[in-house]
C-alpha cells in the first residue's frame, strides 16, 4: 500500500518539470487483496466467452443395432448391413470409431459467471492501490527505472494531445519509452491454431493511460502505441488494471482522473459519492506479519522468561501392579492382601 500523502503533477512539455501537487486519494491505501483480484478477474473473463458446441446428432447418424447377448460380444450398437468392412463395427459410443464424444459440448452450458458487486469494487481498489507500489510494478515486468515517481500524474493539458508522435515524445521525456520498447521486442507468433483465428501475434501489456471524460483526444492518440491501453476513470476495468489477475500494472494518470477517484471510491470514513453504500475495505490488522509481532522486543520482554516457567508435570500413566501407593488408592484392601501373602 502506498503511504505517500502527496504526489507531484508533472508538466508534460518539459522533462521532470513539476506543475503542482495533489493529495493522493484514499484508494491508494486500500489493502492489496490478491485473492479477491484473482477470483474476480478469472470469473469476469468467462463472461466474454462465446457459446460453442457440436452438432446435436454428431456421432449418432448410423444405421446401427445391438446384437444383444449370447454372441460373446459386447452389447454396443453395431453397423447394420453386409458386404462392407463397416458392417458389424461398433457405433454411437464414445469408444467407437466415428462415434459421439463423451459429454458433448452444448451451447446451453453455463458459460458466464455472476460476481458480487462489492467484490468487484474491492478488486478495483486493490488493483489501483498496487499500481503505486514500485516493487510490485517492477515484479510484474514493467521497466520503470527511469520514471520519476509512481503513480505518474500529468497535468490536465496532457489530455488535449491529439497526435501519437506527441504522446511518444512525452513518454520518451519521462522514461516510459523503456517499457514500450520492452513490449515491442516481445511480440511473438502464437503457437497452435490460434494463428488461423485472427490472433496470430502475442503481445505483452505496457503502460495503462487513465483519463476522464475530457480525454477523448488522448484516447485516440495512444491507441497506436504498442502495449499502451486507455481507460476512462468512470469505467474502470479489472481486466485492464490487473491483466491475468496479477497486481502491479504501470498506470499513467491525468490530474483530473486522479482527483476523480475520490468520488469513485471515497475514503475509509465516508462512503463513495458515485458508489452507493460502498466503503473502502479496512484491514482488521494494521500489521499482518504476525511472526514479526510475536518476535518483537515489546512482546518478548512482556513474556515470562523460560527459566521462571513452571516445570511441566509428567503425564505418563503408572502401573498399579508395580506401584504400591497407586494400588492402595485404587484398592485399599490390597495392603491387607499383601501382608497375608507374606505370612
Amino acid at each position: 500500500m502506498s503511504g505517500r500523502p502527496i504526489v507531484s503533477v508533472f508538466d508534460y512539455t518539459t522533462a521532470n518539470a513539476v506543475a503542482g501537487q495533489v493529495k493522493l486519494p484514499a484508494v491508494f491505501s486500500a489493502p492489496l487483496r490478491q485473492d479477491i483480484v484473482s477470483f474476480v478477474h478469472d470469473n469476469l473473463s468467462k463472461n466474454s466467452r462465446q457459446a460453442r458446441g457440436i452438432n446435436f446428432f454428431a456421432g449418432m447418424k448410423h444405421s446401427s443395432l445391438s446384437w444383444g447377448t449370447g454372441r460373446a460380444v459386447s452389447r454396443i450398437p453395431r453397423i447394420r448391413g453386409s458386404g462392407t468392412h463397416r458392417s458389424g463395427q461398433g457405433a454411437d459410443g464414445n469408444m467407437c470409431r466415428a462415434g459421439r464424444m463423451f459429454a458433448p459440448l452444448r451451447v446451453w452450458r453455463r458459460w458466464h459467471r455472476k460476481v458480487n458487486l462489492r467484490q468487484r469494487r474491492h478488486a478495483l481498489a486493490a488493483a489501483i492501490s498496487s499500481s503505486a507500489v514500485t516493487p510490485l510494478v517492477m515484479a510484474r515486468g514493467h521497466a520503470v527505472q527511469g520514471v520519476p515517481q509512481l503513480p505518474l500524474v500529468f497535468s490536465n493539458e496532457f489530455a488535449t494531445v491529439t497526435q501519437t508522435r506527441d504522446v511518444a515524445a512525452v513518454f520518451t521525456r519521462y522514461g516510459v519509452d523503456a517499457d514500450i520498447e520492452r513490449v515491442a521486442a516481445a511480440r511473438v507468433i502464437r503457437a497452435g491454431k490460434g494463428k488461423l483465428r485472427n490472433r496470430r501475434w502475442k503481445n505483452r501489456r505496457g503502460p495503462l493511460v487513465v483519463g476522464d471524460d475530457d480525454s477523448k483526444a488522448l484516447a485516440r492518440a495512444v491507441r497506436n502505441i504498442p502495449g499502451v491501453d486507455y481507460l476512462n476513470v468512470n469505467r474502470l476495468n479489472i481486466r485492464a488494471l490487473a491483466p491475468g489477475g496479477h497486481l502491479g500494472r504501470f498506470v499513467i494518470w491525468t490530474q483530473g482522473a486522479l482527483q476523480a477517484l475520490n468520488a469513485q471510491f471515497g475514503g475509509f470514513a465516508g462512503e463513495a459519492l458515485k458508489r452507493r453504500n460502498y466503503h473502502l475495505e479496512n484491514a482488521v490488522l494494521s500489521q499482518p506479519d504476525i511472526a514479526q509481532i510475536i518476535n518483537s522486543n515489546e512482546v518478548q520482554v512482556a513474556l515470562t522468561p523460560a527459566k521462571q516457567q513452571p516445570r511441566r508435570q509428567r503425564t505418563t500413566k503408572k502401573n498399579p501392579l508395580k506401584n504400591r501407593s497407586l494400588m492402595a488408592r485404587l484398592n485399599p484392601y490390597a495392603a491387607v492382601l499383601a501382608e497375608a501373602r507374606k505370612t
